[in-house]
Parts: structure tokens; sequence; C-alpha cells
């Protein structure tokens, strides 16, 4: 089965994650541009940051024959930051119509501030204006309480729902997205956020129509095999394999497909890969033979 693992952090994971999720069947993923887990105090760390996701990222997944998207925005945390926020919705402006950016995000909220709106406001018309889709974080603390603004906030902007994913559902937010036209995205993680059995429970109880999931995996404690591992539940729960096609592959295909900066015949087939090549000089080998598949 080829898998999608929509959302993922690979610019703090090894070489050795993307060699166990190839194993795995992940042949594709999206990496949003998120908080790198300490405040950034210059405007141009975004820059170098976007161009990262862009090349050197994109490189080093398809030297491991999965092809790697991103999207770009300015994360919540760092909205709050004024001596940043402003320059980095400049900065997107010159990205945002690049090759391999899928959607404006992560966006949203963390602590609920009204910069936090401000900003979110403000990716909402940039997403317009680039026609691009738009990822959507919600609060760790009172998820409830900034899925409802977040919702709320996409229809006072009269931003199209079909455009939106909801991301890092639980329990309580899932039927307020559902309510809506909007995607609903779940981090399957170790502790917290979603686990594979609760995950397979709401797939049993609202079916797969707009369901997608994830790993998030970051920085942080986490897994970047947790989509798989979450597969095997569902089979083991006897959910269909045309349910679990749809969430792993066709949902976030659809989704971010939206672009049309997907092409979805090139997605699923088996990539050449050639460790041979260098990305400005670097390789991703550290004096191993290098893999070469034609």
């Amino acid at each position: 089965m080829n898998i999608f693992d929509p959302h993922i952090h690979m610019t703090s994971r090894t070489t050795d994650d993307y060699q166990s999720m190839a194993a795995a069947g992940i042949s594709a993923l999206i990496e949003p541009a998120f908080w790198l887990g300490q405040p950034r105090t210059h405007v141009a760390t975004f820059e170098d940051y976007f161009l990262s996701l862009l090349g050197w990222e994109r490189f080093r997944a398809s030297q491991f024959g999965i092809v790697h998207f991103c999207t770009l925005g300015l994360n919540p945390k760092e909205a709050n930051n004024p001596q940043i926020a402003p320059g980095v919705i400049d900065l997107l402006s010159l990205y945002l119509g690049k090759d391999g950016v899928v959607a404006v995000g992560e966006i949203g909220f963390d602590d609920m501030t009204s910069d936090e709106e401000k900003y979110f406001a403000i990716q909402l018309d940039l997403a317009r204006k680039f026609d691009l889709p738009v990822l959507v974080h919600t609060p760790h603390r009172d998820k409830k309480k900034g899925t409802e603004r977040s919702l709320a906030l996409i229809r006072e902007q009269r931003f199209p729902e079909e455009r939106v994913l909801i991301d890092h559902n639980n329990e309580e937010t899932l039927p307020l997205v559902l309510r809506t036209g909007c995607w609903a995205g779940h981090s399957i993680y170790p502790n917290t956020k979603m686990d594979e059995v609760r995950m397979t429970a709401l797939v049993k109880q609202y079916g797969s129509e707009r369901m997608i999931i994830n790993s998030a995996a970051d920085w942080g404690v986490s897994d970047p095999l947790k989509v798989p591992k979450t597969i095997a539940a569902f089979r083991e729960a006897e959910i269909s394999e045309a349910a679990i096609v749809d969430i792993v592959w066709n949902n976030p295909l659809s989704f971010f497909g939206q672009t049309g900066r997907i092409d979805r015949s090139e997605l699923g087939m088996a990539t050449s890969i050639d460790q041979t090549e260098l990305w400005e000089g670097n390789s991703v080998l550290r004096g191993q033979a290098p893999v070469v598949t034609r």
C-alpha cells in the first residue's frame, strides 16, 4: 500500500527515519513550516528555513524514494513576535508561488491572542491570493475553544471551507469540524493528541469522508511510523481497505491536490533513487555505498 503522511517535520528527523518510512510504504509526505523549539530572532532565518524546505529537504527525501512537498506560513506561536511577524508575511509573498508548496500553514492559534487572530486572517488572504488551501493548527490548550474560533474566523473571512484542513483533532473537536465543509486532520502520537486505538474508534463512528491522519513527528517525542501503525490498527479492527486507502492516500491527495501542484499520476509509482547525486555539493551519505535504482 502507498502511504501519504501529510504532516511531518522531517527537518527534525534523521536519514534513518527516511529509510524506515520508505520501508513501511510511505512514498509521499508534506512538511509544514513550524516553530523550531526556540524563538527565532531574525526574519532572515525564516528565509533560510523556507529555502531548506524547498531545496535540501526535498532532495533528502528523494534519496530514499519519497516525494516531498511543503506548506509555508507564519506559525501561531511566532505570530506574537512583532519584530518578526510582519517581515515573515512579506517573505511569504515571495515563496508561496514556488513549486512544491501545496498550502499555507501551519497557521491558526496557540494562546488565542489578538495578534494570532490578526495573522491568521492575513494568511487566509494570502492563501486566497495564491489559490492555495490552508493547514490550520489547533491549540494544545483550550483546543475546543480554539477550534470553534478557527471555524468562526474562516466563516467571517468567507474562505472556502473545502480548502481548509483543521489539524490535531480529538474526540471533542472532530464533530465541530465535520459539521462544516472543512477537512479533519488527526496527529497520531505516542502519548498525547491521538493514538491508534482512539483513531480507530473515530473512523468506526464517523467513517472516512474528509478524514486524514498524520504523524506530525518533530524534534519532540514522536514517531514517524505512526501512520503505518494506525493502518495496522484499522485492519485489526476490520475497517475496510477502501476506507483505509481513502484516509491514508486519496484524502490527502484530494485536499492538497486542489493546488494543481501535485501530479497524482506520478505518485505511488516506483521512484528511481540515485544516491550519487549531490545537493549543492552535499550528499546524504557518510561513507556508505550509494544506492542507485532505475
